[in-house]
Parts: C-alpha cells; sequence; structure tokens
C-alpha cells in the first residue's frame, strides 16, 4: 500500500533490516511488581523468536500449555527484545535448568497477579541505520526534532500483514464469509490484519487531506475535497500538522475515554497540548464510529467486519528521542520510546519516507 507521510522533507537514503544487532527494544511495565505473590515475574531477553515461539519454547520445556505463561504483548522476531512474562511460582524450580540459544532469564521476582495483555506502559527501542552519509544525518536530525515537537501518525507496521504483505487479503474474506479457517487464532489474526488495513487506508487518507489543507486556499479546497467552507476554514487556522474535523472522535492521551470533537477551540489547545489525541476506526461490531463531517471521510473505510471493532490513536507521541550520527562508521543511532501498540518501523518510515522492508 502507497501510503502519505507526515511530514515534507524529500526522502532519506539510509539502510536499515531488522536484526538483532541493530533493532533492540525493552518492554516499561505498566505497574511496579510487587515482589510477592503466587505469579512468578520474569525478565526475558529473546532474539530471532517471536513472543509465541519463545512462550512456546518454555512451556513445552515444563510440560504445560502456552496459555498458563502469561504476557503483556507481542514483541517483533527479527530483533533483540526484553520483556516481562509470568507463570504459577511453582515452576520456579524448574526454570532453573532451563537452557535456549536464543532465550536467557535476566531476572525475576514476584507478583500477586498475571500479567496479560495490554499490561504494559511503552517500549523503549534502539535502533540502527547504516550507509548514513553526513547529510543524510543532518536531514535525520531535523525530523527527529519534528517528530518530538509534533508526534506521529501510529499506522500500522508492515509486521502486522505477514511475510508477503497481504494477510489482509484473506483477512477480508474470512470477514465476509467468503472463506473458511478451522484454527481461531488464526482467523483472528487474519481479521485483524483486514481491519488494520482500513485503518491504515483511512489514515493515509487524513495525511493526504491534510496536506492539501496546508497547500491550497479555501477556495481551492472547496473545488478538492467534499467538505463545507466553514470545516475547511477551520482546519486552515490550525497550527497542528494533524487537521481535526468536526465529528472526530477523540481519546483523552495517553489512554483515557472518548469524547466527539465539535470545533471547541478548547480542545483544539488540549490536541497541542498532548492531552488529547485523535482516533480512527477499527471497523467491527461495537465500535464508535466518527460523526459530522469527520464521518463523510471515515465511512468510506469502513465494512461489515463479523468482529468486534474499536478505536485506536492515529496520532502518537515519540518520547525520550536520542539521536546520535558516527561518521567513521556511516551509522546513525537512535533512541526512542513509543507508547504500545506502536510500531517503532513506522517512525524509521516516517524518517525514510519511504518504504524500509523492501530495500
Amino acid at each position: 500500500m502507497d501510503r502519505f507521510y507526515s511530514l515534507a522533507h524529500a526522502s532519506i537514503d539510509f539502510h536499515f533490516k531488522q536484526s538483532p544487532r541493530d533493532f533492540v527494544v525493552e518492554e516499561i511495565p505498566l505497574y511496579e511488581f510487587s515482589g510477592e505473590g503466587e505469579h512468578l515475574v520474569l525478565f526475558v531477553r529473546k532474539k530471532n523468536l517471536s513472543t509465541p515461539e519463545m512462550i512456546g519454547a518454555i512451556a513445552r520445556y515444563l510440560g504445560i500449555k502456552n496459555k498458563e505463561i502469561g504476557y503483556a504483548g507481542l514483541k517483533d522476531k527479527h530483533a533483540m527484545t526484553k520483556q516481562y512474562i509470568s507463570l504459577h511460582k511453582k515452576y520456579e524450580e524448574a526454570l532453573e535448568g532451563f537452557e535456549h540459544e536464543s532465550i536467557k532469564i535476566i531476572a525475576k521476582t514476584y507478583h500477586n497477579n498475571k500479567i496479560r495483555i495490554g499490561h504494559l506502559k511503552a517500549n523503549r527501542f534502539y535502533i540502527r541505520l547504516k550507509k548514513v552519509n553526513p547529510t543524510s544525518a543532518t536531514k535525520i536530525d531535523e525530523v527527529l526534532k519534528n517528530i518530538e515537537r509534533w508526534g506521529m501518525p501510529n499506522f500500522f507496521g508492515y509486521q502486522r500483514f505477514g511475510n508477503d504483505g497481504n494477510n489482509h487479503i484473506l483477512g477480508e474474506k474470512l470477514a465476509k464469509g467468503e472463506a473458511k479457517e478451522r484454527n481461531p487464532r488464526v482467523k483472528k489474526l487474519l481479521i485483524n490484519a483486514y481491519q488494520s488495513h482500513l485503518f491504515n487506508l483511512w489514515l493515509s487518507r487524513r495525511l493526504e487531506i491534510n496536506s492539501l489543507v496546508s497547500s491550497f486556499s479555501v477556495e481551492e479546497l472547496e473545488d478538492l475535497l467534499n467538505l463545507p467552507n466553514n470545516e475547511l476554514a477551520l482546519m486552515k487556522k490550525q497550527s497542528h500538522p494533524f487537521k481535526l474535523i468536526k465529528g472526530d472522535v477523540m481519546e483523552h492521551y495517553p489512554y483515557g475515554r472518548l469524547f466527539d470533537f465539535v470545533g471547541e477551540s478548547h480542545d483544539l489547545e488540549r490536541f497541542n497540548a498532548r492531552d488529547v489525541s485523535v482516533t480512527g476506526l477499527l471497523a467491527g461490531k461495537k465500535a464508535r464510529h466518527a460523526t459530522l463531517d469527520a464521518w463523510l471521510i471515515e465511512k468510506e473505510y469502513d465494512d461489515t467486519i463479523n468482529a468486534d471493532g474499536a478505536r485506536r490513536y492515529a496520532w502518537v507521541y515519540p518520547t525520550d528521542i536520542e539521536g546520535r550520527f558516527n561518521k567513521q562508521e556511516a551509522q546513525y543511532e537512535l533512541n526512542f520510546t513509543l507508547p504500545k501498540g506502536s510500531y517503532a518501523t513506522v517512525l524509521i518510515e516516517e524518517i525514510a519516507k519511504r518504504k524500509i522492508n523492501e530495500q
């Protein structure tokens, strides 16, 4: 899928490939573990394994089912990742003999509850870009300043769509009852890919609209966009690069309740201050939809899906961004923190302003 990018710079040349040396992620837990309780909490480092593969290896060693091991989120396979998992402390002694070439237990503690999906605050990343010349390094510095100031679009990364990038195609057929899949986990994964595809299409369209609003007058925009004159005038006045439209569904950031944007200046100020952010639709049942003029755009990316829908932040804010250029090695290293559910590869693509999984 070709997509719009949020920044106006030209494409930047560098080489990036996910590997344990050049892509490192560490999970930041949602809460501090108590140090006591019936659940053993392990801080685990893995490389070149997906989270389910890592869970499966530990479960097989212990002779238990995968579902007995709790985890907060899925981590990239082609990377060095550190995350927390939990299991009943009765397995602690048995784990003392556990050895695996791609898995290492770094630390352990205890907690009263099992770790469950979503029980993480954010992820801290280390990324190394290669074949970077001084001109590109200067451009990367400027892009990172812009991202640190304004944030970035929260696209689903290419990992969401499978090795061939087309999981959403079968997902659409499953969602519409045109195909069958006996494995419920695989079916859910494929349908989620279709929901993610629709979200990405919508977000790319909104970025395209942002670009048009920034480039043309209200009179010219009337011929380009199917939006009323007063709406276009409101969008032109907004300082944020993502232009809100009346009827957008907003959410308190980094978590909180949903509410509708109706054009209030107070809500624009809160958006600029990162107190709230705009959300996009994950099509499906029970999902809250945009209204008013925002619905005119969102409805083009809605679909009848036999699965629960939701809202997802469309705009997020990386924090603690650090960048370092190693001229001798022609490498650029960066560290940053992203909220849960956001993709580091999307940030890299925003810098490159091109796809990075096809180089």
